[in-house]
């Protein structure tokens, strides 16, 4: 049997946390759970905290990315998803609400999931100009029609 020698260590900080689980062996992520109740009002966000804390692999750092059902079906959404490598406080989630209903999350919940993913830190060079484009400056909707 091989081992993966890259380990994403964690500590819980009470015994309201749960370990981060994956859905199957193919998932890209690792389920976080909501540590305590929340009641996340209409067009209203919370912080829910985890109670973990992580460390993570070496080179990476933690996407923290919404959970696909929670989206779809209750309009959950999740926000300021950045965990850098040398974070060592509880794992908190940023919950966006956009229903028109309060929404509660329980103890125990699953609320979105760690991805771990590879950083590449280039180094930064000032220019006076950048060379052109097709594009150019084009944003929001330069590209297509839909």
């Amino acid at each position: 049997m091989a081992t993966n020698s890259v380990v994403l260590k964690f500590a819980k900080l009470s015994e309201n946390a749960t370990t981060p689980t994956r859905g199957s062996s193919q998932s890209a992520g690792y389920d976080l759970y909501s540590a305590y109740e929340y009641k996340i009002p209409a067009r209203g966000k919370i912080v829910a905290k985890t109670d973990i804390q992580i460390a993570l692999p070496d080179g990476c750092y933690g996407r923290i990315a919404p959970r696909s059902g929670l989206a779809a079906k209750h309009f959950i959404d999740i926000g300021a998803g950045v965990v850098d490598q040398d974070y060592r406080g509880n794992v908190g989630v940023v919950m966006f609400n956009f229903a028109e209903n309060e929404f509660e999350v329980k103890k125990g919940d699953r609320i979105a999931q760690l991805i771990c993913e590879k950083i590449y830190t280039p180094e930064l060079q000032e220019c006076k100009t950048l060379e052109e484009t097709d594009r150019g400056a084009g944003g929001f909707g330069s590209t297509g029609t839909n």
